[in-house]
């Protein structure tokens, strides 16, 4: 007897519906084919485990699996209840009509029980779109998928209790979920806000012109002056991700198996702080089983590297093409994979190896031509990718003690909402171009070009602070974002001039002031 159930294997954010077949004919062996990897051939000794225990016999005959299309590798252990319910009804322990009507993923445990998968939303995604009428999940990801509307999703505890419904033996309700309500309530309840920072006034409007215009952003001071503590409250002044950036998010950390249980939609924006021991692999994505790196689970978020410095160097240079075209393309031998990845990048360094190049209240022992080692660890190309760069200074004690509590995240927020508004606007007829910091140079010169005044302030500049060429279209960029904040339409000279001040990397002098 030939009985066909459904399921969906997921590869990279592609997922592509997979038909189990199984054939039984005399005989004593078990034969899977279908390019299933080791996780999916264990599956057969969960499967006899899990029908033992439940009171169904594992049928003593030839077996023969089919998974199609037999030319796409099947990973993980996701197949496992499929499998199962197909093997029993070609022994006709179990007749359904149903078979074909529903798609299952989910896990056995050797009790029968159903374990969490990976990807169950961008599955309900694939199961909607073939017309399936409904989709069995285990119960944990039952949230995650039931976002997917026209299509009946089935949170189930065991095996169970699916052949139970499968049979008709019993009924259970399909879950509903109010996206939008739950998606809403949840968007600005962050635990961090700007309030906590005593001073720092001039960080935090570097932070501020960071997040209206998309600009990525480092931070260099003395350990201790609150470049981790500023960076971590960045996501609660961000403009609040969209329905759709929320989907495409959530698949992302569904396929990497990042939700959490009993959790719909990402409602906030992802903010990743992976140590500096990370391997390029783990940064970028891929591996032998192919999983989204940081830079993708920061897509629509925030990606703060610590210590930047610390980082392998080879390791950092893999993100220059990533924050150029906010998407990754891994190809290894046996697959090739995209996941987008656009997001802000914002670091953390020390002055110095010592730590203490300019602080008020130590003494630096780091010379000069060490200064400039240590600094060298960031390449050119990558510090070209980073628009604003402010250095800190720490706050003394008795100015953190008498300040008063700074300004919350909503009322900064709210400004940069407004920009942002300003720019979706000015780039609404343009592909991909969203923010002031996707600007092209024709598009510079186009929407941030100086007037004469703000021209000389530029040549000025570049002789007296010795900038580099680089920062030439950074100093634009990001005196338009300025421009933006104040609801000016014009690029002037205090745009400028701010702007100028945002490039503490790129002057000459930076090892002997």
């Amino acid at each position: 007897m030939l009985v066909k159930t459904y399921c969906a294997a997921v590869n990279g954010l592609e997922v592509t519906t997979v038909t189990i077949e199984v054939s039984l004919n005399p005989g004593v062996m078990y034969h899977l084919t279908g390019l299933g990897d080791e996780a999916v051939r264990e599956g057969r000794d969960r499967i006899s485990a899990a029908l033992q225990y439940n009171g169904y016999k594992f049928p003593k005959a030839d077996i023969t699996v089919n998974m199609a299309p037999a030319s796409l590798r099947k990973e993980g252990s996701s197949f496992d209840l499929p499998l199962a319910v197909a093997i029993l009804a070609a022994n006709g322990t179990i007749v359904s009509g149903k078979l074909g009507s529903y798609m299952l993923v989910g896990e056995l445990g050797l009790d029968g029980r159903l374990q969490p998968i990976r990807g169950a939303l961008p599955i309900a995604i694939r199961a909607r779109a073939e017309h399936f009428k409904g989709l069995i999940v285990p119960r944990q990801n039952v949230n995650e998928a039931a976002v997917v509307n026209r299509l009946d999703v089935y949170g189930m505890e065991s095996l169970t209790e699916v052949i139970r419904f499968l049979t008709d033996e019993a009924q259970f309700e399909p879950t509903a979920i109010d996206t939008r309500r739950e998606f809403y309530e949840k968007q600005y309840a962050f635990d961090l806000d700007f309030s906590d920072v005593r001073g720092q006034e001039n960080v935090k409007r570097a932070m501020e012109v960071a997040a209206a215009g998309g600009h990525n952003l480092i931070m260099v001071g003395p350990p201790g002056s609150g470049k981790s503590m500023m960076a971590k409250r960045l996501p609660s002044i961000l403009p609040p991700l969209s329905l759709s950036e929320s989907l495409e998010t959530t698949q992302i950390h569904s396929i990497a198996g990042k939700t959490g249980q009993n959790t719909s939609l990402i409602s906030q924006r992802p903010f990743r702080s992976p140590h500096h021991t990370i391997s390029e692999a783990a940064l970028v994505g891929g591996g032998n089983n192919p999983q989204p790196g940081e830079i993708s689970l920061a897509h629509n978020g925030v990606l703060f590297c610590d210590e930047l410095p610390e980082f392998n160097k080879h390791t950092l240079e893999v993100l220059r093409q990533p924050l150029e075209d906010r998407h990754i393309t891994i190809s290894r031998a046996k697959y090739r994979i995209d996941y987008p990845c656009s997001f802000m990048f914002v670091a953390s360094m020390n002055p110095c190896p010592c730590g203490y190049y300019g602080d008020p209240t130590h003494h630096c022992v780091c010379t000069p031509g060490q200064i400039h080692r240590y600094m060298n660890k960031i390449s050119g190309p990558l510090l070209d990718r980073i628009d604003i760069q402010v250095e800190i200074i720490p706050v003394p004690f008795k100015d953190i003690s008498t300040a008063q509590p700074g300004e919350s995240s909503a009322a900064i927020r709210e400004r940069v909402i407004r920009a942002r508004a300003i720019q979706i606007e000015r780039f609404k007829d343009l592909r991909h171009v969203h923010c002031n910091a996707q600007m092209t140079e024709r598009m510079i010169h186009r929407y941030a070009e100086p007037d004469a005044a703000g021209v000389e302030l530029l040549r000025v500049a570049m002789e007296k602070l010795s900038l580099s060429a680089r920062a030439y279209s950074r100093i634009l960029k990001v005196a338009r974002t300025i421009a933006d904040l104040a609801g000016s339409d014009s690029v002037t000279v205090t745009h400028l001039a701010e702007a100028i001040n945002y490039r503490k990397l790129d002057r000459g002098d930076w090892a002997e002031r």
